[in-house]
């Protein structure tokens, strides 16, 4: 059969890159409720009073679930495949995100905004990607999770100037609404154009020499989701992962995305146009990130990993003093330099989940990434409340650039190789 289907195949564009190229764009559309988040704080602050700690346990609650929602529906995908899951938790967010046009209380941005859309992103997270770079490719793993990740940023390319546009000019209700609409439009594309499985079509994965059968589906998707956390915690390089990637949360979607925009209104500059320079920040997160997953492929991921770090922290360190009115250079090239960095890190550590865990490794990924959520929403609350009691940002962006310190020194002592124990799959 591998021969045949192979033969037939020959010649033309490998049907894996078609699905890549849907992963990505359902990964853009899902991304508009990604893009919210920091635009709300004031105008909800404005119009219900709700004190900024609050609005920022809202987001910490929805950056949480994304996080521990992540490694469940890894699992989920391979009991009942990856576009089921996909379209449901895209029509989660749809809801989560209309339902808060009617919200009266704070309690319900705290169900809606967080518990409904978080759990719905939460099953978006980059486990989906990592699901389909595992099936689908055998090579360019390092290109193809830097792409999809890639895919993110673009959609905050996309939605935050015209979300931004619409807060300022017609307040948030449209905004959220026009969130629930992206969401629910990409439903039909994942539904007709994604498949689960290069068996499905009759393929071998891309760079594969022989072609894989399907699996069948994996029962108890819960218990295996927690039987390979129980295998994982047991090895270094989890720990070492998950530290890192907490604090890669905390300094990019906790700090950045959810403060950065109030943050510098508080200096005085418009909502507009900081909104402008983080969808810039997009731009060139694509560049990094995809050439980040280049470099994957040729580079000790550690060492990738301990250099962006680094840079991050050293670029945060120097932002308070950056901010004010308007655009200036210096500010510029900050942008610049963060966006290339914003998530650089997603395919070494990707990489490294791969070296340690092998078949798990989309799982194990998945409880790293919920890691990186928590330290997200924590920083997103905290951030809040010390703006609150600080009347300022500054303390958490030097509190941030120390921490990305720290993550640059725990990279460089993650093992190069692993462990006996720690190359069997739990489910073996």
């Amino acid at each position: 059969m591998s021969g045949r289907v192979s033969g037939r195949r020959r010649g033309r564009i490998h049907r894996a890159w078609f699905v890549a190229a849907v992963t990505f764009v359902t990964i853009i559309g899902a991304a508009a409720f990604r893009s919210l988040p920091g635009l709300l704080i004031d105008p909800l602050h404005a119009e219900f009073g709700w004190s900024r700690g609050t609005i920022g346990a809202a987001v910490s609650i929805n950056l949480a679930l994304y996080g521990l929602t992540a490694p469940f529906a890894a699992a989920l995908m391979d009991r009942f495949g990856i576009r089921r899951v996909v379209a449901a938790a895209l029509t989660l967010i749809s809801a989560g995100s209309l339902l808060t046009v009617w919200m009266t209380a704070a309690w319900q941005l705290l169900l809606y905004w967080g518990l409904l859309v978080g759990l719905g992103s939460g099953s978006m997270a980059l486990a989906f990607a990592a699901t389909v770079t595992n099936r689908w490719f055998t090579e360019r793993r390092g290109l193809v999770t830097g792409i999809l990740t890639a895919a993110s940023a673009s959609g905050q390319l996309i939605f935050l100037p015209a979300l931004s546009w619409t807060v300022t000019r017609y307040e948030w209700r449209p905004a959220a609404v026009t969130v629930a609409l992206a969401a629910l439009t990409v439903v039909p594309f994942v539904w007709l154009l994604l498949r689960d499985h290069p068996a499905d079509v009759g393929q071998k994965p891309y760079g594969a020499q022989e072609f894989t059968p399907k699996p069948p589906p994996v029962r108890g998707a819960a218990r295996r989701t927690l039987r390979v956390l129980a295998s994982a915690v047991r090895t270094g390089p989890f720990w070492l992962l998950a530290g890192t990637f907490a604090i890669c949360g905390a300094s990019t979607n906790g700090l950045v995305q959810t403060h950065f925009v109030p943050a510098a209104h508080d200096h005085g500059m418009p909502v507009t146009a900081a909104a402008s320079l983080l969808a810039v920040i997009g731009v060139f997160d694509v560049v990094g990130t995809i050439a980040s997953g280049w470099f994957t492929d040729r580079f000790e991921p550690r060492r990738l990993l301990a250099v962006y770090y680094a840079l991050r922290g050293l670029s945060l360190l120097f932002l308070p003093m950056l901010l004010a009115p308007s655009v200036h250079p210096p500010m510029v090239f900050f942008i610049v330099f963060y966006g290339l960095d914003w998530v650089a890190t997603v395919p070494p550590t990707l990489a490294l989940c791969r070296e340690h865990y092998g078949e798990d490794s989309a799982i194990v990924f998945g409880w790293v990434l919920a890691s990186h959520q928590l330290g997200a929403a924590l920083v997103a609350f905290l951030g809040g409340a010390a703006r609150d009691a600080f009347g300022s940002y500054d303390v958490v962006w030097y509190g941030s650039g120390a921490l990305c310190a720290a993550a640059a020194l725990m990279a460089l002592v993650i093992r190069r190789r692993p462990a006996p124990a720690a190359l069997a799959p739990a489910t073996a």
